[in-house]
């Protein structure tokens, strides 16, 4: 086996390559020259700096696999390599401990006002008085987000004697409680914490999730640290709390705008500022480097992959009858997490009728695939879909029978969350037509579409027609809809699907009378 190595990673990541393989570094390849390369190669491995793109794919005649020395695989193109049939491998858990004690540097580092005394000293002063500190023992820590990184932090904090609270929609109680955390709402976190540390992507819903309005809900003199991703704390509106003294300290590793050119925060004496140096140890480097090497020869060698981002895992003898309903299981997924509230304790699916007779774990994976996407907005694959689901303690079960009514197969999903069970339910017509056939407590026939609209009303004169020129007022054309019930005047569903996405204040329009939720879900998968 030949691997090309045509970015600079660690020393002992490209050894363990070399156990394996013959490896040629060449870290200084012209575009033009990486094309003319890569045929004589099996697997190549990147940082950031190369471009893997369609042409340099199209070339590696007998590539097999890519291997991204990091998490980010912005610079591969993955459909192109998915297409082609080469694995994309990245190294999604290498920077997890860097990253979470970077977030506890920062913590304390705030605390102690360790930055500015360090400057004063090297001004040649000896100002103890104004550089008085407080203890993280017995402060109360509020965690927004409780995946990989947030978890580390909470084993750290804990061993200091903080109490901890977090807020994170889709990890399950259980979990929370080996943790040892107080799972609770975003709100009671800013009323109650000390220091907030954040740990989520940022998304349309995440962004400036802390603004004006949050911040003064909080505790006066709380400490903020945001090792996460720019844009989730409006900098406005924390420049003005750090002014005010409202907030004490903030300490800042991510920014809006990166390379920080220009940033007012620069210019308080309360606040600490890094540059991006999350990732940025030597443990971390070494780290993705020797996961992904470790991948790459395991996909070289046909063993199983832990953090591939494009592998279907279907067995090619069954690929015919299992692959119509992919796509429904990935629909379903996602339907799901977009329409229903609560934190996800565990999944049972049922799968009824002829599917029945399958490997059905594919399809497990996939329904995984959809509810994970839409929660973390990360790479997540047939094949770290039901790790991730472990890691937030969330509990898998599959059921088989071929005992279906009214379908040649029905597959339906039984979601048991803090809030109760929920249910959805689908099937394929004419073996590739999805459909969603039950939601919640409601029988339905729903058509499922890029942009739909899901809401439960009271069934009463009127609701539909107001609700639809509602959507007419703001241009908003509805392409079709569904309904379903369970007795007249009591509650209904209605499912629409509109040919352009629902803007907020349009959701905030509809939400009157007799109206109870409404939901815009979106569907990529379509």
């Amino acid at each position: 086996m030949k691997i090309l190595v045509s970015d600079q990673i660690s020393e002992l990541g490209v050894a363990k390559l070399r156990e394996k393989a013959v490896v040629d570094v060449c870290t200084d390849l012209t575009p033009d020259q990486l094309v003319a390369r890569i045929p004589e190669y099996d697997a190549l491995v990147v940082r950031s700096s190369t471009k893997v793109t369609r042409q340099v794919l199209e070339a590696g005649v007998n590539l097999k696999v890519v291997g991204r020395a990091g998490v980010g695989v912005d610079n591969i193109d993955v459909e192109a390599a998915t297409q082609r049939g080469i694995i994309v491998i990245n190294a999604p858990e290498g920077n997890t401990i860097s990253a979470a004690e970077h977030t506890i540097a920062m913590m304390t580092a705030l605390a102690r006002n360790i930055p500015a005394a360090s400057q004063s000293m090297r001004c040649h002063e000896w100002k103890r008085s104004k550089f008085m500190g407080v203890e993280l023992f017995k402060k109360t820590l509020g965690l927004i987000g409780l995946g990989r990184i947030g978890s580390e932090v909470v084993k750290r904090a804990k061993a200091m004697g903080m109490d901890i609270l977090a807020y994170d929609p889709y990890i399950s109680a259980e979990r929370a409680e080996k943790l040892g955390v107080t799972l609770t709402t975003t709100e009671e976190i800013y009323r109650k914490a000390d220091f907030i540390t954040m740990h989520t992507p940022l998304t349309k819903a995440t962004y400036h999730m802390i603004g004006e309005k949050e911040l003064a809900m909080m505790k006066d003199g709380v400490r903020i640290i945001n090792c996460a991703r720019g844009g989730l704390i409006d900098e406005a509106a924390l420049y003005a709390a750090l002014k005010s003294g409202k907030v004490a300290g903030a300490a800042l590793d991510v920014f809006e705008q990166e390379p920080v050119v220009d940033n007012p925060l620069c210019e308080l004496e309360n606040v600490i500022l890094t540059p991006h140096l999350g990732a940025s140890t030597e443990e971390a480097q070494v780290n993705v480097a020797v996961q992904v090497a470790e991948q790459v020869i395991n996909a070289l060698t046909g063993e199983p992959l832990l953090s591939a981002v494009n592998v279907p895992v279907i067995p090619p003898e069954t690929l015919a009858d299992v692959k119509p309903f992919i796509p429904l299981m990935r629909v379903l997924g996602s339907f799901y997490t977009q329409v229903f509230n609560g934190q996800v304790e565990a999944v049972e699916i049922l799968y009824s009728g002829e599917i029945a007779d399958y490997p059905v774990a594919p399809l497990t994976n996939s329904f995984l695939i959809g509810l994970l996407s839409v929660i973390l907005h990360e790479n997540i694959n047939y094949v770290n879909a039901p790790v991730i689901a472990r890691q937030r303690g969330i509990r898998v079960r599959e059921v088989a029978s071929r005992t279906v009514e009214n379908f040649t197969n029905l597959i339906t999903v039984n979601v048991k969350t803090s809030e109760g069970i929920r249910t959805i339910a689908g099937t394929l017509f004419n073996k590739n037509d999805v459909r969603i056939v039950q939601i919640g407590k409601y029988r339905i026939e729903v058509v499922p579409s890029n942009y739909m609209l899901v809401t439960t009303y009271i069934d009463m004169p009127g609701v539909i027609g107001r609700f639809g020129t509602t959507l007419g007022n703001n241009n908003i054309n509805i392409a079709g809809m569904q309904v379903g019930r369970q007795s007249i005047g009591g509650e209904a569903v209605m499912v629409l699907q509109v040919d352009s996405p629902v803007p907020e204040h349009v959701l905030e329009q509809l939400q009157v009378g007799a109206i109870l939720t409404t939901r815009f879900v979106r569907l990529d998968q379509l």
